[in-house]
């Protein structure tokens, strides 16, 4: 899914709020209640006219001068009642409408969330998280607007209006058959611009989710942005989108408003219609003054009704895109799905073993280019193996099919001895341990971001661990401990402490194959020798595989696996590989600072 405008089809109709029925039926005994309110409302509206008639022609006209009085406080209490009916029922009718519009809204914003985190990175190779933000937000908004208002209010416009056209044609059939001949020429116009409201509000959609995908990113990276200075660059780009956005809501604001004044225009002209013939057949004798007020409220509710449910269809057009956009997102299907019989993982004693049996691979977004080709690799339970190789080798690349963020093109992979595609997610990576080069913190304290390899481990286990990373003293430090909010993306801390933080949590896991993607790279040589020293005692009785250029992992490692071009070129131990004089002993002397002996 892209978001480019190409990659989105527009909402042709509202049937495609359609899929808002899975999120529906959970409560159909509440939206039946919100219904029946519904239509009381409408019922209580549709007497009043009625009640009217009866207060003219009964209260004022038929009655003898002396019980006018009296007949006049009888119907006038009937149509308070009726007013207190329709207070009642429209207050229980919003209510309820409105909490299924909220409910609904939760649901669905959940859903999307719940089923976006499950995703594999290729998903997020071509979407913007911006984009995903913009329809949990945005577009869950609009849905919300017309499950909560502007559906209830459609419905209760198309009862009040099918029940004034009824008994507009029951009481007074010439009157409306004049005024539903206008309605037509008025209908017909409205389809029009109603299609060209559609397709603009898709797009004034878009255009907001364009603005939320750079501000996204730019938040993200400030830093950077501000260390090159470029903070103005950032914000006319910004500037240039939101104006875009604008430009594309002004010309949908001006249809919409066109539309508006062409519909209320058009229905006043066939109200006033209307009352002139009434008033003639009066002055004729045809029909009494009662009748008369009758049929012209009547009138009113049949004309209103048409008029709201025509600013109702835009506000679904614009709904139906927004739902549109969102089942795009729950209809996307990652590509790495659990297996349909996953089989059960043996025992790790002393560590995991891993098989790389000749493994191809391309990324999605470089289908042309080979990340790994031809990649044969045993890796044997408490080894401890290192990636080395330039950038763009394919050792990042190795460990992300190992967790099976993305599945192999050729060859497979095997995890004490069971294929990882067979294996069920959660039991594959709930068996791995990774130290990633980019710490990830959360917006929480440091206890429950360590806590966060093992949700259900104590307060204890917590702190052994961060003792184990050498993070207890920099905790305690903080201004309330283990305690402190550390900000988001952990700001308030160093990036050896958010490191340190990130190697704690993966002690906490305690699993038998440990994962470690440049895990020292961030600290300075203090902090280094410190979190050595704890990932040392850390790779006792697991398997360990390494990406790094740091000097002391890779001279503790028991074997060293050369990559170049998703290809092995060598494997051995420091000692060997150096002697051979090959990519390593350029490696080493560029990276650690070592010459080649045999040179």
């Amino acid at each position: 899914m892209s978001t480019s405008d190409t990659a989105r089809p527009a909402a042709k109709t509202p049937r495609s709020l359609s899929g808002l029925l899975p999120f529906l039926r959970p409560y159909r005994g509440r939206i039946g209640l919100a219904l029946f309110f519904l239509v009381m409302a409408a019922l209580s509206t549709l007497a009043f006219p009625v009640a009217l008639k009866s207060l003219v022609d009964d209260g004022l006209v038929a009655a003898a001068p002396g019980e006018r009085l009296v007949a006049m406080r009888e119907h006038f209490g009937l149509l308070f009642a009726v007013g207190a009916a329709l207070g009642i029922f429209s207050a229980l009718r919003f209510y309820m409408v409105t909490w299924i519009g909220e409910r609904i809204t939760a649901d669905l914003r959940n859903a999307v969330y719940r089923h976006v985190v499950q995703q594999s990175p290729e998903f997020f190779e071509t979407t913007a998280t911006g984009e995903v933000l913009s329809r949990l937000t945005t577009d869950t908004t609009l849905v919300q607007s017309v499950v909560g208002s502007s559906l209830s209010m459609g419905l209760r416009n198309t009862v009040m209006g099918i029940g004034a056209l009824v008994a507009l044609i029951v009481t007074n059939p010439v009157v409306m058959t004049q005024v539903l001949g206008i309605l037509v020429l008025v209908v017909l116009p409205s389809l029009y611009f109603g299609r060209r409201v559609r397709k603009l509000s898709r797009a004034s959609q878009d255009r907001v989710a364009d603005s939320s995908a750079i501000a996204a990113e730019v938040l993200n990276a400030i830093p950077v942005v501000q260390s090159y200075h470029q903070q103005a660059r950032e914000a006319a780009r910004f500037d240039t989108s939101t104006e875009s956005a604008f430009d594309t809501a002004r010309k949908r604001t001006r249809v919409r408003s066109l539309l508006v004044a062409f519909i209320i225009t058009a229905t006043f002209g066939a109200l006033i219609w209307g009352l002139y013939q009434g008033t003639q057949a009066v002055l004729r004798g045809d029909i009494s003054a009662g009748h008369l007020g009758q049929t012209v409220f009547f009138v009113i509710i049949f004309v209103s009704s048409v008029a709201v449910l025509s600013e109702v269809y835009g506000e679904l057009l614009r709904a139906a895109g927004a739902t549109e956009r969102l089942m795009e997102l729950l209809a996307t299907q990652s590509p790495v799905g659990e297996p349909a019989t996953p089989l059960p993982l043996p025992p790790a004693h002393g560590g995991s073993a891993v098989r790389f049996e000749d493994v191809r691979f391309h990324y999605p977004s470089r289908p042309k280019q080979a990340a790994l080709d031809g990649f044969t690799l045993d890796v044997r339970p408490g080894e401890t193996v290192a990636l080395v190789g330039p950038s763009g080798a394919g050792k990042s690349t190795v460990l992300q099919l190992l967790l099976r963020y993305y599945d192999v093109a050729a060859g497979r992979i095997l995890l004490d001895g069971v294929p990882v595609d067979r294996l069920a997610l959660g039991d594959l990576r709930g068996r791995v341990g990774i130290v990633p080069q980019d710490s990830t913190i959360f917006s929480t304290s440091a206890l429950e971001n360590i806590r966060y390899g093992r949700p259900g481990a104590s307060d204890d286990e917590v702190i052994a661990a961060a003792k184990a990373a050498f993070a207890h003293d920099f905790i305690l430090a903080l201004p309330e401990g283990y305690a402190s909010f550390l900000g988001e993306r952990g700001v308030r801390l160093s990036g050896g402490q958010r490191q340190r933080i990130s190697i704690a949590r993966a002690l906490l896991k305690n699993p038998p194959l440990l994962l470690l993607d440049e895990a020292t790279s961030a600290l300075d040589a203090e902090s280094e020798r410190m979190v050595q020293a704890a990932l040392e005692a850390a790779m006792q009785d697991r398997t360990t595989i390494v990406i790094a250029h740091r000097l002391a992992t890779v001279l503790k490692a028991d074997r060293i696996v050369v990559l170049e071009g998703g290809r092995i070129v060598d494997i051995g131990r420091h000692d060997e590989l150096v002697a051979r004089g090959g990519l390593y002993a350029k490696l080493a002397a560029m990276q650690f600072g070592q010459t080649d002996d045999g040179d």
